[in-house]
């Protein structure tokens, strides 16, 4: 595999089929002649080796442009929401400064830090190379498919919607009806647009099968997989699911982070290729891992993810990169801080985490980020952030102790609004609430165990 074998598959796709449709957006259509001939023109104006390229991402056919076209000049892909803070931009834009001397990598992603600032995952063309792969033949992919672009084209699952497709001869569709709110319009549009494989949050997913079990909605007979992932699934919404109209559909779990490319295990769930009926119950497994990834389980059976699709570490971060890269028989793996189980055929399922760190929206926070940027308020002397659960859905909720002087009402809401200005929406947490005091460790520090036991 060269290394740039994700834009030489998309370029032979180009090749071999020029006239099809490549991308569809709100209706109009560009073919992979076209789009092959915008990204040549992209990757002219930016010069040969430009480096690391920030590039405002969203649901547009100009994202897809600039992706390739970054790799045709031999760049670096940095996506960078438009939407963020000012301050959170800034943020990213160091931490990629700091990594300009590293190796050059495919693209540069974002993970939640413990110090308050992002940390940049590097990853390389190898390994999503590697990864694109294993997903075109694990969703099938092929010319006759049209794949709705519905992920956040700055979190990493938008790649496992772009690229398989467009290495596959396959139609990207972008509709702004995926996104309106309304899941009569998203069903309306999905069925408009023929689509035929969707990639979907399962939070998202949770959401729909609660409104295709109490409407009577079907899901569209054009879909033929359904892919779900970022956090568990709900065993009740699974065989809700099982329950409807459904068995035309593949429902794919899939598990994945960041620092390993992508998706590493997957299992169906329903439809004409599971191999065990949907319960009402069990935990959801997470499934067995693709043909490209070598796993092991570590201490308190935390999964280790290893193979060539992990990613290089996190640029300009050395200390960062080792804690969580680590080499077990000399072979290098990535702390996932996942605690698994495996069945009896081999399936894994999640069993909780090592560590702190939560899903919000599918996204991996760290609550000590968040608690970092709450000490940076001035009316907090000390806070702790943790996750809890809200009508089924993870939250952040944070217990923060004023200094003196500081008056407690209001506090909630000028810290939300500080957090606001210098912080991506999920990291804001849902419920703020000012305490008298936490439990604190011999050094100083917030005993989160402690603290978490004395509060409400």
């Amino acid at each position: 595999m060269s290394a740039q074998g994700v834009l030489a598959g998309f370029l032979a796709a180009a090749r071999a089929h020029p006239d099809r449709p490549a991308v569809r957006a709100d209706g109009a259509e560009l073919s992979y002649a076209e789009l092959a001939a915008r990204v040549a023109e992209f990757a002219g104006r930016l010069g040969e080796r430009p480096g690391i390229v920030g590039v405002p991402a969203g649901h547009d056919v100009d994202t897809v442009v600039a992706l390739f076209g970054v790799w045709s000049a031999g760049g670096t892909y940095c996506p960078i929401d438009p939407g963020f803070p000012e301050e959170r931009r800034a943020a990213m834009a160091r931490a990629v400064h700091r990594g300009e001397g590293d190796p050059a990598a495919a693209y540069v992603l974002f993970t939640s830090g413990s110090t308050g600032e992002p940390k940049p995952v590097a990853t390389g063309h190898r390994a999503i190379a590697t990864t694109v792969r294993s997903l075109r033949d694990l969703f099938g992919i092929t010319p006759d498919d049209r794949v709705l672009q519905f992920a956040s084209l700055n979190w990493d699952t938008c790649f496992e919607e772009i690229l398989p497709a467009l290495t596959g001869g396959a139609c990207l569709v972008f509709d702004a009806d995926a996104h309106r709110g309304s899941f009569p319009r998203f069903l309306r549009m999905v069925a408009r647009e023929r689509i035929t494989v969707l990639d979907l949050p399962t939070a998202f997913w949770h959401e729909l099968v609660g409104h295709l079990h109490e409407s009577g909605e079907g899901l569209p007979a054009c879909v033929r997989l359904v892919v779900i992932g970022g956090e568990a699934a709900a065993p009740g919404r699974v065989a809700q699911w099982a329950a409807l109209p459904t068995g035309h559909a593949r429902l794919l779990n899939t598990y994945g982070c960041t620092e390993t490319t992508l998706i590493t295990h997957a299992v169906d769930l329903h439809g004409p290729l599971a191999a065990r009926p949907a319960g009402p119950a069990a935990p959801v497994p997470i499934g067995r891992a693709l043909p490209h990834v070598v796993e092991r389980l570590g201490d308190g059976d935390e999964l280790l993810i290893g193979g060539p699709a992990l990613a290089d570490g996190y640029l300009g971060r050395p200390e960062a990169t080792a804690q969580r890269f680590v080499t077990v028989a000399g072979e290098r793996f990535f702390r996932t801080g996942d605690r698994v189980s495996r069945g009896g055929d081999g399936v894994l399922t999640h069993r909780g985490r090592v560590d702190h760190e939560v899903k919000i929206r599918g996204i991996r926070v760290d609550p000590a980020e968040v608690e970092a940027h709450l000490a940076g308020h001035p009316g907090v002397r000390a806070a702790l952030v943790t996750g809890v659960t809200v009508a089924g859905r993870t939250a952040l909720a944070a217990y923060v102790v004023p200094r003196a002087g500081t008056p407690g009402a209001g506090l909630p809401a000028r810290i939300a609004e500080h957090l606001r200005g210098r912080v991506p929406a999920h990291l804001v947490p849902s419920h703020i609430h000012v305490v008298t005091e936490l439990a604190y460790t011999a050094s100083g520090k917030v005993d989160r165990r402690a603290s978490k036991e004395m509060l409400p």
